[in-house]
């Protein structure tokens, strides 16, 4: 889900794991469960302002926790710092995606082709349709473009603005977009996860995928059928307001469907296997010039000018790009919508990436990863005892790793031998690797996915988290075929 080139991937794989045999189960967990405690008890203090800076405090205090494990079993320190160096570094290419996602975000309002979404969208979608919509949407993009993370920082944005003025509760939006984005980006053979996967479980792309939908297309149809229930218990009350709604998104943009030029643009670079980075900042750029061509006044207005020249067409693109933007408007629901934080607004979800990367290295460094993996190994004997430590494994580690990328490695390279053993195909790994580790890394809070959408889309983990039903319910789905041996194939020779 994550974007990285192929060099990235290589050294994710190649990646070393931390052993240490001086370390007990009970020790490797209590780094896990002090931090647990202290995130419930601080999101019970601050409740939603807690990811404004106390969760990111509480995670460094996981990671002294974890050093103090390690002090007491001959870990160095400067084992540790060379492992939150090394998690620090891997995040590098989210931290500057989500940099530019801020920053595309603050030319496409002033630009208009926001705004333009939502009122294009207003008049084809309606509350009862509209949930269902954003799951096929997402769904489609997300498999063109093989990025969940693309498409949730172009349409996902746009839908949420527009599930905001039909009055539909954003948690739910956010939940549709996240479940269509993610069936996208574990279907499509140009996602980077839907690569690694069948790399760590010794199977090929296409096999994997094609496995992968005897779990996979149950769930979408079962998250389909959710959110058309849902759709019809929504009220029409966003509908009554529309056409004023129309009118005053009239009034403050000059509406074009031209505009749109600039998301075709940024989708079909994706697509052409453009890096994420360049494919965005295209988007952005044109995305400031298309402001200046069609919304003139609006760059204007940005700037703190009457008359626009070239000094303050540039301060007023560049303040979009940057900081805290807003395009005046008397109606109180599209204040909202007609507001963007640019860079300013990322940093942070940057700070909490960062803090979960140094309780993730640390953790690695003790050997605490390597221990809790080989614990969950061992704990059951049977086929389906198998299935379940790997849906566990995948799910701690995105809690305790706070990383998508090593819920799929470490349980991957853990888990190979041991599927062999018991006579099964790759296959049957890679997919319990993708069906749990994968979609479950954006219900996280403080994973580098879960703060990405988080920050993206505007709306908390815990307002989402339910709605976002494909998510949570794939590991339950991959179980459940485990449970009854439906499509669990063997290998050719045990």
């Amino acid at each position: 889900m994550q974007e990285t080139n192929n060099d990235t991937e290589i050294q994710i794989q190649d990646q070393k794991i931390q052993q240490n045999k001086n370390l007990s189960i009970w020790e490797a967990l209590i780094p896990v469960i002090a931090l647990i405690a202290m995130l419930a008890y601080n999101v019970y203090v601050f409740g939603d302002d807690a990811l404004s800076g106390s969760n990111q405090f509480v995670l460094l205090i996981g990671g002294v926790v974890a050093a103090i494990v390690g002090f007491r079993n001959k870990v160095s320190f400067q084992l540790m710092m060379d492992e939150v160096a090394e998690s620090v570094k891997s995040t590098a290419s989210a931290i500057l995606i989500l940099l530019m996602v801020g920053a595309l975000a603050g030319t496409w309002l002033i630009s208009g082709i926001i705004p333009s979404m939502i009122y294009y969208g207003l008049q084809v979608l309606n509350p009862t349709i509209f949930l269902v919509a954003c799951l096929i949407i997402c769904a489609v993009i997300s498999v063109a473009t093989g990025s969940s993370w693309t498409t949730a920082a172009t349409v996902g944005i746009a839908l949420i603005g527009i599930g905001g003025a039909l009055d539909i509760s954003l948690g739910m939006t956010a939940g549709a977009v996240l479940s269509g984005a993610y069936f996208g980006d574990k279907m499509s053979p140009m996602s980077d996860t839907t690569n690694l996967a069948p790399a760590m479980a010794g199977t090929d792309l296409f096999t994997h995928i094609k496995y992968m939908a005897y779990t996979t297309i149950p769930t979408f149809v079962i998250t389909f059928i959710f959110f058309l229930i849902l759709g019809f218990t929504q009220s029409a009350t966003g509908e009554a307001n529309t056409s004023q709604m129309l009118a005053d998104i009239d009034k403050a943009f000059n509406i074009s469907p031209w505009l749109f030029l600039v998301p075709i643009v940024v989708v079909v670079l994706i697509i052409k296997k453009t890096p994420p980075l360049i494919a965005l900042l295209a988007g952005t750029i044109l995305g400031g010039i298309f402001a200046l061509i069609f919304q003139p006044q609006v760059v204007a207005q940005v700037a703190g000018v009457e008359k626009l020249d070239f000094n303050s067409a540039y301060k007023g693109v560049m303040t979009a790009i940057t900081v805290d933007t807003s395009v005046a408007t008397e109606n109180e629901v599209l204040k909202g919508l007609f507001t963007a934080g640019g860079m300013k607004k990322m940093l942070g979800t940057i700070w909490l990436i960062l803090c979960a990367m140094v309780f993730g290295g640390i953790m690695d460094a003790i050997g605490a990863l390597a221990k809790i993996s080989s614990f969950m190994l061992n704990l059951f004997d049977s086929v389906f005892g198998l299935f379940a430590s790997t849906v566990c494994t995948c799910i701690g580690l995105n809690v305790t790793a706070s990383d998508q990328y090593l819920a799929l490695v470490v349980p991957g390279k853990m888990y190979a031998k041991a599927f062999e053993d018991k006579g099964l195909a790759p296959e049957n790994l890679s997919r319990t690797l993708e069906d749990s580790g994968t979609v479950t890394s954006v219900l996280i809070p403080w994973n580098t996915c879960g703060a990405y959408h988080s920050g993206v889309l505007g709306v908390p983990v815990i307002d989402y988290a339910f709605y976002a039903m494909f998510n949570w319910l794939s590991p339950f789905m991959t179980l459940i075929f485990a449970a009854f041996r439906i499509k669990i194939r063997q290998l050719t020779t045990k």
